[in-house]
């Protein structure tokens, strides 16, 4: 193998040009014959036993070419990628160069690299954090979710309502043939969670366990190609009505969710745990703001395939949630209407946001020389193992030390623009309106000229659906909750 060239062109891509000699490829041939040898029917020999130059007589000596080239070219891929020293960041797109005979071939590979990136301003930022405060109301809506948690669910003899939950088997009908995805036995479904397709639920209500009933549904125009706009009847037979049992608020139920004596206690409990819930949500969003200063200074010619493989990670981790809430992958993307083509598109945005974000750690960790120590990686374990409640040990075999090394040096590079940056208190709405109003009788036409690229600087800092945070531990935390759910 030899490198002809290795040209650098947009989109942080290379193309190199690369020649398999004619010995490398005859050593290809050789596999390509003793692979396909077993399939090739060659009269007075038994199959895989004619020789290489009786086949090569009969189907000439190119009849093992294509397949000598599959053998061949990964090698002299990898080979030349090595050679040139290229961090490649995808798959490459392959063309042949020329002819192929047996003193060898040539090809192009066109290949994504990981980018140049050129660090802006990331130390001495300002960003707004929020002043933490916790009211009344808060510590009753997290009474409330105490209370929901220890709501059970009781089987009732009456017509179900909306807000109970009635367990049935289904199955949908179109033109009198059941279609994919339209069916379920002993499903549990909440009426009003707005769960199935819209007008399913509506008429579960009003019926009670041992009822059978016919559903006839049209599914919306913006649904699965398949049954946009059609009208089925969906079969319906209701097994159990169940009901929520609230609990009292009172000292029992303290005593039965914690360790208080008194509902009073509980509730001092709950407003400290708000307040410390609130100030890390402070300090994240705080974080956040800053790290997006980062990630948008920042100059890097990203390749497509960077943001297409973030992409299909948001969708797999997608995927991970249905399937932890037990329900089939395509049987839910049938009843949504979802498609996995449109949720990859959708994904696109929030997935370069995410990509130019690491780019922005990668980068501030290359230019403070950030570097992480087996004492930092140990004491990481141990704050995990204390975290999740786990034996560092058990940590330790669902966590390798290079995935918490990386999470201890991006922690290094975010606490660099966090200690180094100013923190001011957020506007009020109402000065904001006032300013507003100043600006615009001051400035007039200069004003409105001004408010599209305000809007979509503000668009571009809100955080999209699905997109990760470059906060502190979002890899080490999940697959440490991971290790603890498999003990």
């Amino acid at each position: 193998m030899s490198v002809k060239s290795c040209e650098k062109i947009e989109k942080s891509q290379v193309v190199l040009t690369i020649e398999v000699g004619a010995a490398e490829f005859e050593a290809a041939i050789e596999k390509a014959y003793r692979k396909m040898r077993k399939n090739i029917r060659v009269p007075g020999f038994r199959p895989g036993k004619a020789p290489r130059k009786i086949i090569e007589g009969m189907y000439g000596v190119e009849v093992f070419f294509e397949e000598a080239i599959n053998i061949a070219f990964p090698d002299a891929y990898e080979a030349a990628v090595k050679e040139q020293e290229l961090q490649v960041v995808g798959y490459p797109s392959v063309e042949m160069v020329g002819e192929v005979s047996k003193e060898g071939f040539t090809f192009k590979a066109t290949t994504p690299v990981y980018p140049e990136v050129t660090l802006g301003a990331y130390k001495g930022l300002t960003a707004e954090k929020e002043e933490v405060k916790v009211t009344a109301a808060d510590v009753e809506e997290r009474l409330k979710q105490l209370s929901d948690r220890n709501t059970r669910l009781v089987s009732v003899e009456r017509e179900a309502k909306e807000g109970d939950t009635a367990v049935i088997d289904f199955e949908g009908f179109l033109d009198g043939k059941p279609f994919d995805g339209g069916k379920g036995e002993n499903h549990s479904l909440e009426l009003g969670s707005h769960s199935f397709v819209p007008g399913f639920e509506e008429q579960i209500v009003g019926m009670k366990a041992g009822d059978e009933k016919d559903l006839d549904i049209t599914f919306p125009e913006d649904y699965h190609a398949d049954l946009a706009g059609k009208a089925v009847v969906f079969k319906v037979k209701v097994h159990e009505v169940k009901e929520k049992q609230v609990p009292e608020m009172d000292d029992e139920f303290a005593k039965d969710v914690s360790e208080f004596d008194t509902l009073k206690e509980l509730k001092a409990d709950l407003k400290k745990k708000v307040a410390e819930d609130r100030q890390k949500d402070a300090d994240r969003a705080f974080e956040d703001a800053l790290m997006q200063q980062v990630a948008e200074g920042i100059t890097a010619d990203i390749p497509d395939a960077m943001v297409e493989s973030q992409a299909r990670q948001f969708l797999d981790n997608f995927k991970m949630q249905i399937a932890q809430q037990g329900i089939p992958y395509d049987q839910y993307m049938k009843m949504t209407g979802m498609d996995e083509a449109k949720l990859l598109e959708d994904a696109k945005e929030p997935a370069l946001r995410q990509v130019r974000m690491d780019l922005a750690v990668a980068a501030v960790i290359k230019a403070e020389n950030i570097e992480a120590s087996d004492e930092d990686v140990e004491a990481e374990y141990q704050k995990l193992a204390e975290q999740y409640g786990m034996d560092v040990e058990m940590v330790k075999k669902y966590l390798q030390a290079e995935q918490v090394k990386d999470q201890v040096v991006t922690q290094k590079a975010i606490a660099v623009v966090v200690d180094s940056a100013t923190a001011v208190k957020p506007e009020k709405k109402a000065a904001k309106k006032s300013t507003k109003k100043t600006e615009e009788a001051a400035e007039g036409e200069e004003k409105a000229a001004k408010k599209p690229a305000k809007k979509a600087a503000k668009k571009a800092e809100e955080p999209a659906e699905g997109e990760e945070k470059p906060a502190k531990k979002p890899a080490a935390k999940k697959s440490a909750k991971k290790a603890e759910e498999a003990e």
